[in-house]
């Protein structure tokens, strides 16, 4: 048997097979290389550059976080916003390489000493003492998913951006022939009579039947209706309940006390009052009299009679007053008491110490509970991601809500309730987020539709899960609960129609030759006479209707105009426009013209930039676009 291998072995077939198994070895060791043979990686190509699908991914997290953050409720993470942002935030990468290769292309780049001053200078950087803090740093990358070279690299392109814009920028002037005539039309202002004619002065309707109440109930449904409810289950991934899987050592605490000590030491701050006096006699007379007993107010009239002023400054640590001398000072002064007059570039500064809060200092001890809770909650915003994408595989795979929250740790609630999150017997509903997010978790439940596999979504901090179990829609609600509702709405229409024919008959007295005296006497409503007003609404004053402002500005003078109001209904006929000269007012057109330099500027930059997009060949992998969006 054995020999008859060996010669079987020297065959050139036996070579070929053991070629095709050693092949097959090699291809399972690199299998990764292999697959990726050909397939593109990136969802972006700018030129020589590509942006790859996760740092692509990344953007799009932290463009969603952003919007979350500063639209707070009003903000709504579905999956059209989710692929819109995706969209502007991988635009926004090309648009940053767009931008390197015409730098690199002009010779520009960003120095490294550049660069480390751009980042010491961000205020929110900063800790207690003015200097750059290394905690706050650490908790600002984390928080938007950042290395440090990451973070670098975008302040640098930041400061390529800012050059390229400014020699952009520079030279965009706003001319006269079009400052002086933007001036004259926002300063014009208009004189018209005017008639109310409120829906309350409407007689009462007569009263319905209930055959007229019933039709009025079926030609109105979104008023007497039931709300769609939706019975969702909804499954939450948050950091809190990561955190408390998370043990951290004293080892640990100790690391992170020393990267955060500056937060837990707060300087020395005084509640200062100051006074700044043009002369030095003044400024003495002052500080006497402020010694003396003066209180604020008589101190504040002294000052003023001696051309200065004086202010409350609050209370303030050292480093937040930016003249070293007078922060000396008044950080020398005893608690109640003045300082001599110093001299600045502002003046002789008066200081008074009306009270003093001394530094206090935390120690490791006072502070170790916080801290443990804090370190758990930042390591667990980073487990946070990798866990949603474990459960959004799950998920793909086949499983359900309630099997991903028990294998993940979730929270799962399951309940009834209607957009404004009332249950069918008019309760609250507990939902399992923070109050920040119960409403973007609203807007997400009837975003949803039914029957859709559920997926992780970024909500602020958390990720959540939502499947719709089912749908009721709308429905009228039985007429004898809602009786007395639809005769209330049934004779505020009746007053609302009453008081639009009133104001039609005006209209049309005035448009037959009538004066505004006549067809308001023949209405019934006094005449007023009102203006001059500007184009501002909210500026014409309590006794003008804001919606008759912009009609008012439209109108042709003599001409009648009419329009609804909160109240009723308007009729107004313009008077008299009053012109502006723009010659007399230089400052005005000086700020004009100011806003038109700043529009050509944005203007430039943003043709500068589509420009350079033009130019870099750019090329989006559509398929990969479609995955930045995922979580």
């Amino acid at each position: 048997m054995l020999t008859a291998l060996r010669r079987l072995a020297g065959t050139w077939v036996a070579k070929i097979l053991f070629a095709l198994l050693v092949l097959s070895f090699a291809v399972w060791g690199i299998e990764d290389v292999v697959r990726n043979i050909g397939r593109e990686t990136a969802v972006a190509r700018v030129g020589d550059l590509t942006v790859e699908l996760p740092e692509a991914q990344a953007a799009a997290r932290r463009e969603m976080s952003r919007l979350a953050r500063q639209l707070g409720d009003r903000f709504s993470g579905d999956e059209n916003i989710r692929r819109a942002v995706a969209a502007s935030a991988v635009e926004q990468l090309v648009s940053d390489r767009a931008l390197r290769t015409e730098a690199s292309r002009r010779g520009i780049a960003a120095p490294v000493g550049a660069v480390r001053d751009s980042v010491f200078a961000i205020p929110g950087l900063r800790g207690a003492d003015g200097a750059l803090s290394r905690p706050l740093l650490d908790s600002f990358l984390r928080q938007n998913e950042l290395n440090e070279a990451q973070f670098l690299e975008i302040v640098a392109g930041d400061l390529l951006r800012q050059q390229l814009a400014g020699a952009v920028r520079a030279g965009a002037a706003g001319p006269d022939a079009l400052s002086a005539p933007l001036l004259a039309w926002a300063m014009e202002r208009r004189v018209a009579d005017m008639v109310l004619v409120p829906r309350a002065a409407m007689a009462e309707p007569e009263a319905p039947t209930e055959a007229q109440l019933r039709r009025h109930q079926e030609n109105n449904p979104a008023r007497f209706s039931a709300p769609e409810y939706r019975e969702a289950a909804v499954a939450i991934l948050s950091p809190e309940s990561i955190a408390a899987e998370i043990e951290v050592n004293d080892a640990q605490l100790e690391q992170a006390f020393e990267q955060r000590r500056a937060q837990y030491e707060t300087p020395e701050r005084r509640s200062l009052r100051q006074a700044v006096l043009p002369e030095e006699a003044a400024a003495r007379a002052l500080a006497e009299a402020w010694r003396g007993g003066a209180d604020f107010a008589a101190i504040e009239a002294q000052a003023t009679a001696a051309g200065g002023s004086a202010a409350d400054l609050g209370l303030l640590d050292r480093a937040t007053l930016p003249i070293p001398a007078i922060a000396a000072a008044a950080f020398g002064a005893a608690a109640e008491g003045v300082t001599d007059p110093l001299r600045s570039p502002f003046g002789w500064h008066v200081i008074r110490v009306d009270r003093i809060e001394p530094a206090v200092t935390r120690t490791l001890a006072d502070v170790r509970d916080e801290l443990r809770r804090e370190v758990a909650r930042d390591r667990a915003l980073d487990m946070a991601h990798e866990r949603a994408n474990r459960v959004e595989d799950a998920l793909a795979g086949g499983a359900t809500l309630a099997d991903v929250a028990q294998r993940f740790g979730l929270t799962l609630a399951a309940a009834t309730f209607d957009a404004s999150g009332r249950t069918p017997d008019n309760q609250v509903v507990e939902l399992p987020v923070a109050p920040a997010q119960r409403n973007e978790l609203l807007r997400a439940v009837f975003a949803a539709r039914q029957g859709d596999a559920p997926r992780m979504t970024e909500m602020g901090d958390a990720f959540v899960g939502i499947e719709i179990r089912s749908v009721t829609p709308p429905a009228l609600r039985p007429f004898e609960s809602v009786e007395e509702a639809v005769r209330a709405a049934f004779l505020a229409d009746a007053r609302r129609r009453a008081a639009e024919e009133r104001a039609a008959a005006m209209m049309a007295a005035l448009r037959d030759g009538k004066t505004m005296a006549e067809a308001a006497e023949a209405a019934g409503f006094p005449v007023q006479r009102v203006g001059p007003i500007g184009r501002n609404p909210t500026a014409a004053g309590p006794a003008v209707p804001p919606e008759i402002v912009a009609p008012l500005f439209e109108a042709r003078a003599e001409a009648p105009t009419m329009v609804e109001t909160r109240d009723g209904f308007a009729v107004a006929r313009l008077v008299e426009v009053l012109r502006f000269d723009p010659a007399s007012d230089p400052l005005g057109v000086g700020r004009i013209r100011s806003e038109i330099e700043q529009s050509m500027q944005e203007e430039l930059e943003e043709q500068f930039a589509v420009a350079l997009r033009a130019r870099a060949n750019v090329r989006i992998n559509s398929q990969l676009l479609q995955q930045v969006s995922g979580p």
